[in-house]
């Protein structure tokens, strides 16, 4: 190994390598592609970086002046690509290396002065790293060597274009080492395409598939699954936890969720800003937060090194996903815990999950509040506060302390202490596992649900009703906190206009007086009293419930009403009485007699005279005076012309000569010699132009 690189090592308390650091750095691989397989955690960043030295280092195991970059680094987040510059820097500080990043939400000028005065090894995001090559800010001639971090997971974020353009503009002399996770058949393919004769290295042992992470499934109810989260983090106690979610809007509600509860919560989602990400990072490296809420993809190669609890909040979509979140923990020999809350409604595809991903878990119920609550004594004695040495001062206040308590009573407060700087436990639901879609039983199957009666009970009356919006959802909650009783003990609820009546079980009644107080106040919004009886609710009674419908016909609704015998439509007279039928009834002469159709013209419908119509007025030669003209050009008989542009109408009952001509005038034209055109009454006719430029152009429509 290149001396440089083991002092490093050394430096950093490496004692020796991992399998897949072994497999890498292998003399006879020297100068070969490698397409390498290797489970998340496994050290694949020192590995490469190892594999790498002897290509881009000098003899000596240093580097020359920083210039064009020699190696080039692509991670597909930006997370993992700025922890791969930090692993690569302690790695090649004793060589005298000059790092440079170019990742997505960074400002792009100050990267693009970083790559003009000049660095070693570069470390990008495929998208940004495809900018600076196209504006020209970054040459890579130089490169001698490129890797693909997590070449998997870029695919699958869509990134296979821009890797293969960066792979295109590298020199093709360069070595090219793949890393990933799995190696699907899109991975073979890119690297059949970009590589040349490349050795497949694979570490992936399936059958110990990250032996220091203990799996554990647990069964909530549907409605625990926070609660659940909050026993697990206060159960394990962890330095780091990440809790995992699907969407970025679970990520937002559930940090603020847990942060209500007192829990060092960051949230690290793809709508923050990078500044936002590396600082939330940083948080959880220095201690300041202990919960990091994250999506899958902001999360992916997270290295963090106190990591201790991952909890899937929300079930992954398939089991590769499933690994690369576990694999946050149990990284480097380290153990590590991988919970995942499976509701009941989810337990089926959670156990599909496990089965995919080969992977064994134990399937329990999450700590309840006694199991943390002894966790906490138990942690409580194992502190390590009880092996140091208290100083002068503090020995003479624990002296005033025994002298004015006893000792029992210190050490009970000092317990209660401690509890109060933590966040309480949850009460979880008593899980069930319902009967499977098959065994479940038909509605029709079912036994009729029982319907147990109240039993005795006393009435109160509050003085808010139905004009002051009182309602059931805000009454209910607000009788139960202010007389210390639960909505078990409550039976009827009637809201009148003005006031509204509660019943309350008789048991509890004498509790319910004594929490509500002598001045019988609801929380400064309403006043109660005691009645001697149940309340008179006016005629109307009391608002119907579903209940009170069981018993009506099936058809529904009231029986109609009766409005008598109907009229016999035969019997009303008729508007218009068929012609060949006998003469109406006397009694119906005179309503018959308007319509009666005009004798003798039964066959002629022509000749019927207009019943409604009224008749045109004649203006006699006004029209003919006020144009200067007859009004229809040619008729001399003043009768009405046919309608225009239809040739051989003919106005009397003639017909129609042959051609369509007027009788006796000169026949139709043809509808296709457009040499002649209609010409309007007193106008003149435009002259037609001929075909193209000249005069047997045809006519040009709109505008001449």
């Amino acid at each position: 190994m290149i001396t440089t690189l083991a002092d490093a090592l050394a430096k950093q308390g490496y004692d020796s390598l991992t399998p897949v650091q072994e497999a890498v750095t292998d003399a006879a691989l020297e100068g070969q592609d490698l397409l390498v397989s290797a489970q998340t955690g496994s050290g694949k960043t020192v590995g490469f970086g190892l594999a790498i030295g002897p290509t881009i280092l000098a003899e000596d195991g240093t580097f020359g002046p920083a210039g064009r970059p020699l190696a080039l680094v692509i991670a597909p987040t930006r997370e993992l690509a700025l922890q791969v510059k930090r692993e690569l820097q302690w790695l090649y500080a004793f060589a005298g290396v000059t790092m440079a990043s170019c990742v997505g939400g960074m400002d792009m000028r100050d990267e693009r002065r970083a790559l003009d005065r000049g660095a070693h090894i570069v470390v990008a995001t495929p998208g940004r790293l495809k900018d600076h090559i196209m504006r020209g800010s970054l040459d890579m001639s130089d490169i001698r060597a490129i890797v693909l971090d997590e070449a998997d997971e870029m695919l699958d974020l869509g990134f296979r274009e821009d890797l293969e353009f960066i792979l295109g503009e590298a020199p093709e002399t360069r070595r090219t080492l793949m890393f990933s996770a799995t190696v699907p058949a899109a991975i073979a393919k890119l690297a059949k395409s970009y590589q040349k004769d490349a050795v497949r290295v694979a570490t992936t042992a399936k059958e110990s598939q990250h032996a220091d992470i203990e799996y554990r499934a647990l069964s909530v109810a549907n409605h625990d699954t926070d609660a659940a989260i909050i026993n697990l983090l206060r159960f394990y106690d962890a330095p780091n936890a990440i809790v995992f979610c699907n969407t970025r809007a679970s990520v937002t509600r559930l940090t603020t969720r847990l942060t209500n509860r007192g829990f060092a919560t960051v949230a690290l989602s793809g709508e923050l800003s990078q500044n936002e990400r590396s600082h939330a990072l940083q948080a959880m490296r220095d201690g300041r937060a202990r919960v990091c809420v994250a999506t899958d993809v902001a999360a992916r190669g997270i290295d963090l090194p106190n990591l201790e609890l991952v909890i899937h909040a929300e079930l992954p979509t398939n089991a590769e996903t499933l690994l690369h979140r576990s694999g946050r923990t149990g990284r480097a020999g380290r153990k590590g815990i991988s919970a995942m809350i499976a509701p009941a409604k989810m337990k089926r595809r959670a156990q599909n999950l496990l089965t995919w991903g080969k992977l064994d878990a134990t399937w329990a119920t999450p700590p309840t509040a006694d199991e943390i609550k002894a966790k906490d004594e138990e942690r409580l004695l194992q502190d390590a506060v009880w092996s140091e040495e208290f100083n002068e001062a503090e020995q003479e206040f624990a002296t005033r302390l025994l002298a004015e308590h006893s000792p029992e009573k210190i050490a009970a407060a000092y317990l209660r202490l401690y509890a109060g700087k933590q966040s309480a436990p949850e009460h979880l639901s008593d899980y069930k596992d319902g009967p499977q879609a098959k065994d479940r039983k038909s509605r029709e199957d079912r036994p009729p649900r029982e319907h147990k009666a109240f039993g005795p009970s006393k009435w109160f009356s509050v003085d808010i009703g139905r004009e002051g919006k009182a309602e059931a959802r805000w009454l209910l909650p607000m009788i139960c906190k202010a007389g210390g009783i639960t909505k078990n003990e409550i039976g009827a609820i009637r809201i009148q206009p003005n006031e509204t009546f509660v019943e309350i079980a008789a048991p509890a009644v004498d509790g319910f007086l004594k929490s509500v107080g002598s001045d019988m106040k609801l929380e400064n919004q309403g006043t109660l009293t005691a009645l001697d009886g149940p309340p008179q609710l006016g005629e109307r009674g009391p608002r119907k419930t579903k209940r009170d419908y069981d018993d009506r016909p099936k058809s529904g609704g009231k029986p109609k009403r009766d409005y008598g015998d109907k009229p016999n439509r035969d019997s009303k007279p008729k508007r218009h009485a068929p012609r060949d039928s006998a003469p109406p009834p006397p009694s119906q002469q005179d309503n018959v007699a308007a319509i009666q159709p005009i004798p003798g013209a039964a066959d002629d419908y022509k000749a019927r005279k207009p019943r409604h119509k009224p008749e045109r007025r004649d203006h006699g030669e006004a029209l003919t005076e006020k144009r200067g003209k007859p009004p229809y050009k040619g008729k001399s008989d003043g009768k009405k012309p046919g309608p225009k542009g239809k040739s051989g109408y003919n106005s009397d009952t003639k017909p129609r000569k042959p051609g369509g001509g007027k009788p006796g005038g000169k026949p139709a034209g043809n509808a296709k010699d457009t040499s002649k055109r209609f010409v309007p009454p007193g106008g003149k006719a435009k002259p037609s132009k001929g075909l193209g430029k000249g005069g047997g152009a045809a006519p040009r429509r709109g505008k001449s």
